[in-house]
């Protein structure tokens, strides 16, 4: 047994407490660096020659169809973002759910296999709770009229309580809303019992905002043990879970448990981010699983490139060479 887990069922944790403290002190780095204003300008000039339009569809709804249609076509489904986090005004919440509104009709009227993931606070939520709500049935009415899907992002964790609280609420009106839990976040586990309880269907991933360890694993291979805690927890509860990862560890830990209890296929899916592992998604959806890429498009894309850097500091070194090649 480790950590309470099989030990037929867990990764092979070997990694130095060097490299582990190496990757944190990283993750940290980068996180506090794309806070400070002056990279904030500095990388919203020149975004594009750092790296940035790999990880996102491109600026337009029109754009991100387009890359929608390719996907489908290597039989990967997607889920669509509009880039945007936090608004602070009711005017600019509301049209922000213009656009999902928009995003709903988009899918339906172009035949393609996507649904949808929202940022509650790009709803307004900080702003108000009754307006976040009202902005999101307006969504919820769209999905309904359209027999598509919601997801309610997870954010960070002064957030999560509000999050869920808003997922139960939203489901009284129409139960095709699914959520995200973090597994970094040491609470997961309760949450997830309760989600499962409720027929919620969940994203797990690893979490990639900046919390205290008060709250939150401070080392990846807890953090690695316990989202396999959750995606096991999942199955064995019965409900679909979306298995959102890169890591290859965890992917070839999960086909292993498929193939000796035999799970059935249509009970999950793996999802990866957009720009990332391509190649490992077209092989995936080759060999029968349900794929799904993570498709963000818009202009504000600030806050969701500094994460991807943050939570694979392997992507920095991507963009290094890149410059370098250029």
């Amino acid at each position: 047994m480790i950590g309470g887990f099989p030990r037929s069922h867990t990764l092979s944790f070997e990694r130095t407490a060097t490299s582990v403290q190496s990757s944190q002190f990283m993750r940290q780095v980068i996180l506090k660096v794309a806070g400070s204003a002056s990279f904030s300008g500095f990388a919203h000039r020149y975004g594009r020659f750092l790296g940035a339009r790999r990880f996102y569809a491109g600026d337009t709804l029109d754009e991100a169809i387009g890359v929608v249609r390719k996907l489908n076509s290597e039989n990967i489904c997607v889920t669509l973002d509009h880039l945007g986090e936090s608004v602070t005004t009711a005017e600019d919440a509301a049209s922000q759910a213009n656009v999902y509104v928009d995003i709903l009709h988009a899918i339906n009227e172009a035949k393609v296999d996507a649904n949808v993931s929202i940022k509650l606070t790009q709803m307004g939520l900080d702003v108000g709770r009754e307006e976040c709500l009202a902005n999101m049935l307006r969504i919820v009415a769209a999905a309904q009229e359209t027999d598509n899907f919601i997801r309610i992002d997870m954010e960070d964790s002064q957030h999560t309580d509000a999050t869920l609280a808003m997922v139960h609420e939203l489901r009284k009106t129409y139960p095709r809303i699914g959520t995200v839990l973090q597994a970094y976040l040491y609470r997961s586990q309760n949450d997830l019992a309760l989600l499962a309880a409720a027929g919620v269907t969940v994203r797990i991933v690893k979490g990639a905002y900046l919390e205290p360890s008060s709250v939150a694993f401070p080392l990846k291979s807890d953090v690695d043990q316990n989202y396999l805690r959750l995606v096991d927890m999942a199955l064995r509860a019965g409900q679909y879970v979306a298995i959102a990862t890169h890591d290859e560890n965890i992917i070839q830990e999960v086909e292993g448990w498929v193939r000796e209890r035999r799970i059935p296929l249509d009970r999950f899916e793996f999802q990866m981010l957009y720009g990332i592992r391509m190649a490992r998604q077209r092989e995936l959806a080759q060999q029968g699983y349900r794929v799904r890429c993570y498709v963000p498009y818009g202009t504000d894309w600030y806050a969701y490139y500094t994460r991807r850097l943050a939570e694979r500091p392997a992507n920095v070194f991507f963009i290094l060479r890149s410059l370098v090649r250029s």
